[in-house]
């Protein structure tokens, strides 16, 4: 999220004034900022507001890179929601993969086909 890190700079404002304007943790207002947690619309309001700025101005995305797990292995209300980023050679890497996969598979039925053929 370098245009909130920047302008927050910018502006002179630390970490820990920031996390303050969204109730949060220093920790957390980090991993906010470094694209680890997902900034929340409301969450990005508030930054806006405490920056000066409209949101369009500060607001990233970076949906094509966050998975989101929901974890229904409990019974214990609504869903558990893990948000991770996953940086893109890894996205690439297993994209690779799947294609080989797929060629592998490809190749495997045909020399069934082929098998049964024979028989």
């Amino acid at each position: 999220m370098e245009k909130l890190k920047n302008l927050r700079k910018q502006r002179g404002y630390t970490q820990d004034y920031m996390s303050k304007i969204l109730s949060t943790d220093v920790s957390n207002y980090c991993r906010k900022e470094n694209g680890e947690v997902r900034i929340y619309d409301d969450e990005w309001e508030k930054l806006a507001k405490a920056l000066d700025v409209p949101v369009e101005e500060i607001k990233e995305e970076r949906n094509a890179n966050v998975v989101n797990f929901n974890d229904t292995s409990t019974n214990s209300g609504p869903f558990m929601n893990t948000y991770l980023n996953i940086p893109e050679y890894i996205l690439e890497n297993q994209q690779e993969y799947i294609k080989l996969l797929k060629e592998q598979v490809e190749t495997l039925q045909k020399e069934i086909e082929s098998l049964k053929s024979k028989k």
